[in-house]
């Protein structure tokens, strides 16, 4: 088998997500479009946007076990593909019911991107380097958010929602020819019978360390989601910026978000354990959390914002990780899915029940009670860690 630059390929595999989730994300950056010029209301328009979400998530485990069957290679090809020709697909009409399919199969092609780019990088990098390299990776999520936030209003405004369409379906599907010419799929052990070793042992049995860390990592979404989701309109109501300035450090959170992920993944590589690193980042949670809300209505309040932007990020390419090296060779596809999937409902559920709480109680109690999610993950976190060999996918 041919063995690629490990480097080069994780190259590849953040452009191609980056490009696959600016693709994914288009929908959601369209909804003033379809408001102001098409006449949508926006909770008509939210939720038509919300399609390509909902078929990601209600597929993520599909795809996780179709990684585990046929590859990486080709779960990520045949996934690009789908979401692109969705894309282009959706321009065909302007009926409602049919850009809502449309959007919806997008997500589902594009949600192929979450297990089958993981596994590249648990197969090709040895231990020593996982870390750092899924904190890589990871990055490509808010390049690509940041990619269709910048070009989908412009697209969509200048040449009209067809347009706006067409650009990230093309482009999805440059990255489905670099998955063809550039993605090679690392080698796994010979499948054995089923009960007859290891490989093929289902991990969820006699071992509740993946279910553990599934669970922290939905508790430690909260906060993520609660300071992405409310930064801008708590810097413009409670602290009074104008909504240019508030987006503009919105923006330049993300950036820091991102540094976050690969300093986070470095260090585990570092200290040779993921989940000590999570439970330590779960603690730092919890106390910038704490103090957000203790001075939510001083000065220092906007630091501790920009400094809990970035410890809530920080150990999602550590569990990413953790749960690819002990899902194993044969496993670790649907682990991933279980383990976006948990994320994505949390996530969901995030935005409408922390508004409510700050419209009831406000800011201060809300990021109060918010800290108690990271706080209950310290606990969830198993210690206990596997160290992959070489047959769960170490070259």
């Amino acid at each position: 088998m041919k063995t690629p630059n490990r480097w080069v390929l994780l190259a590849v595999v953040v452009s191609v997500q980056a490009l696959g989730t600016w693709l994914a994300n288009a929908p959601i950056f369209l909804v003033a479009h379809l408001h102001l010029e098409h006449g949508l209301s926006l909770a008509r328009a939210g939720l038509l946007a919300s399609t390509s979400l909902m078929g990601g998530t209600l597929t993520l485990i599909g795809w996780g076990v179709l990684v585990d069957r046929i590859g990486e290679r080709r779960s990520l090809a045949s996934g690009l593909l789908l979401g692109a020709v969705a894309g282009l697909g959706s321009t065909a009409s302007p009926a409602t019911a049919w850009i809502a399919a449309t959007w919806f199969l997008i997500g589902v092609g594009t949600a192929s991107l979450n297990s089958a780019s993981g596994r590249l990088i648990v197969g090709w990098f040895p231990s020593e380097q996982r870390g750092t390299a899924m904190g890589i990776r990871q990055t490509a999520l808010p390049l690509g958010v940041g990619l269709a936030a910048f070009f989908e209003p412009v697209l969509a405004d200048r040449y009209g929602l067809a347009v706006a369409l067409l650009v990230p379906s093309v482009v999805a599907l440059i990255a489905f020819a670099a998955v063809g010419l550039f993605v090679i799929d690392p080698p796994r052990p010979e499948l054995e019978p089923s009960g007859a070793g290891g490989g093929t042992r289902n991990p969820y049995r006699n071992d509740r360390r993946l279910v553990r860390i599934h669970l922290a990592s939905a508790l430690l979404v909260v906060p993520q989601i609660t300071v992405w989701t409310f930064i801008v309109v708590w810097l413009i109501d409670a602290r009074g910026w104008s909504a240019p300035a508030a987006g503009g450090l919105a923006a330049a959170t993300q950036l820091l978000g991102a540094a976050g992920r690969v300093g986070a993944g470095w260090w585990s590589d570092q200290v040779g354990s993921r989940l000590r690193s999570i439970r330590v980042i779960a603690v730092g949670a919890t106390l910038t959390m704490l103090v957000l809300a203790l001075t939510e209505s001083t000065s220092a309040a906007v630091v501790l914002m920009v400094v809990a932007t970035v410890v809530t990020v920080a150990d999602n390419g550590l569990a990413f990780t953790s749960v690819a090296e002990l899902g194993g060779p044969f496993w670790a596809g649907r682990a991933m899915g279980i383990q976006n999937t948990g994320q994505y409902l949390t996530a969901a559920a995030v935005p409408p029940a922390v508004g409510a709480l700050i419209a009831d109680r406000g800011y201060a109690v809300a990021f109060a009670i918010v800290a108690i999610f990271p706080l209950m993950a310290i606990a969830v976190v198993p210690l206990k860690e596997e160290r992959p060999s070489r047959n769960q996918g170490e070259p």
